[in-house]
């Protein structure tokens, strides 16, 4: 076994991706971010072939791009380490992922968003590396110069993602569900031939017990019966893909009581949780998670 941010409309506007800000600001006042040319992963299909994978825990956190001189996230901002935190990095860019822990993706996000770093929250953090993004070897030979790195630095709070050779079908799903039962997000899996290549990769999949996804709020649903009174559900906007049709669905399971008295505001947007799509594109068994991180849209 592998070892929310608010989107009230008070959150500072800095840590909204570009997509979300369009959605709340008018037309002309959003400035695109340079955002860090990462490879993103699919979702995993039957389709996707074993053979030479490795396999690695995701971990639910903020992802985190170094670029020889500072932190960012996937949206391209800033993320405000304490000077300690980064000391001695390399002038070579890493990926990874900033992880409070399994679940504890909230500490993580409030931790990386703040201007100001809280240094006893950064002490909490781990930065979970998991590529050498400009080393330009297959993923088998990144790992072994990743693994050689992350030893030079010799500080606690630095580890790299431990990989192994993916298992088959069967035990694969097995790992899955001892992963997700002991609180995990779920696996990753990386073709060990592959170059690391910006932009979605099919040799790099997410496979999880659910898939998710961010969708806009675009409006509240009163309850009725024991609902009355709150939230019942949220009118939401998808993609699927980039460039995708999107889809409007209502999003009514997940919410406590408490985010039904106080839901998420129209125009931010939310994580939800499915199994698959419908024939006509519509997430099945859709369930609110939390709120999205935003810097990572």
């Amino acid at each position: 076994m592998f070892t929310a941010i608010s989107t009230r409309r008070r959150s500072s506007l800095k840590w909204l991706g570009a997509s979300a800000l369009a959605a709340m600001l008018p037309a002309g006042e959003v400035q695109a971010a340079d955002r860090p040319a990462l490879m993103l992963a699919t979702e995993h299909t039957a389709s996707f072939a074993g053979g030479d994978a490795w396999v690695s825990e995701k971990y639910d956190g903020v992802r985190a791009y170094w670029d020889g001189r500072q932190l960012l996230t996937r949206g391209g901002h800033r993320i405000e380490a304490p000077a300690w935190f980064t000391a001695g990095w390399p002038a070579t860019p890493l990926d990874g992922e900033l992880w409070a822990g399994r679940g504890r993706f909230a500490e993580a996000v409030s931790t990386a968003r703040r201007e100001s770093p809280d240094d006893a929250a950064w002490r909490g953090l781990r930065y979970m590396v998991f590529d050498l993004p400009a080393h330009g070897g297959r993923f088998e030979v990144r790992y072994a110069a990743l693994l050689a790195a992350v030893q030079a630095l010799q500080q606690a709070w630095v580890q790299p993602v431990l990989q192994s050779p993916a298992p088959d079908a069967a035990p694969l799903q097995t790992l899955l569900t001892e992963t997700t039962r002991a609180g995990g997000e779920g696996l990753m899996l990386h073709r060990a031939s592959a170059l690391y290549q910006a932009g979605r990769s099919a040799n790099l999949v997410k496979l999880k017990l659910f898939q998710d996804a961010e969708a806009r709020v675009l409006s509240h649903v009163a309850g009725q019966g024991r609902l009355q009174g709150r939230t019942g559900a949220l009118w939401v906007e998808w993609r699927y893909t980039e460039g995708a049709r999107p889809h409007r669905f209502k999003l009514g399971s997940g919410f406590t009581d408490a985010e039904r008295a106080e839901p998420p505001a129209v125009g931010s947007w939310v994580t939800f949780r499915y199994r698959g799509l419908t024939a006509q594109g519509v997430p099945r068994f859709a369930s609110y998670l939390r709120p999205a991180a935003a810097m990572d849209l």
